[in-house]
């Protein structure tokens, strides 16, 4: 489980096939310190295991399913990733629960700056659009935000400039898609 406050950027080095899976290696800054093999890191917001490490390169195998429903199939060499280590117990949680589970993946459907604000409208399908709560927690990306507005096919999100200069979000534009995770905690019975 994660909180959705992004711990640092990671960086694309490779994403080879490994028989039916993929091989993610990410370059790491001090996460990469403590991390064992075995523990789960949120990469863009997606639970994966780390299978192998070096000083400052961690190693996923990513399943066919994963790379599909994620946007973690789409990503190139020298990109940019969230990453977050799994909570542990006694730790603050600054943000939401975040199980790594992604619901799907969304698309930015526009950009806009309103004062020092970054503020995105996300399309996802329709069907997911009754498991949005008004003011309520969404981990888009990995990273937890506030829904400020939902409409018939998009939700929208205000960006702190911390928070757009610390993660993947500040790069981002209109037509990326970005992996979401609809805060499990606040879902309808």
């Amino acid at each position: 489980m994660f909180s959705g406050i992004v711990e640092e950027l990671g960086e694309v080095r490779s994403f080879k096939h490994r028989g039916r899976n993929r091989l993610l290696q990410l370059s790491a800054g001090s996460i990469s310190q403590d991390v064992l093999i075995g523990d789960s890191i949120a990469v863009n917001g997606t639970c994966l295991s780390v299978c192998a490490k070096s000083e400052e390169l961690l190693s996923f195998e990513v399943m066919p399913q994963t790379s599909s429903l994620t946007n973690l199939g789409n990503l190139r060499i020298k990109d940019k990733v969230n990453l977050e280590r799994s909570l542990k117990l006694g730790d603050r949680i600054s943000g939401h629960f975040v199980y790594g589970h992604i619901d799907c993946v969304g698309v930015i459907r526009r950009k806009m700056f309103i004062r020092d604000n970054l503020c995105f409208d996300i399309c996802v399908p329709a069907k997911f659009i009754p498991q949005i709560s008004l003011r309520g927690s969404v981990a888009v990306d990995g990273t937890s935000l506030t829904v400020q507005d939902k409409k018939s096919n998009y939700f929208s999100v205000y960006i702190i400039p911390h928070t757009s200069k610390n993660t993947t979000l500040g790069f981002k534009g209109p037509s990326a898609g970005v992996n979401i995770e609809f805060d499990k905690l606040a879902l309808p019975a």
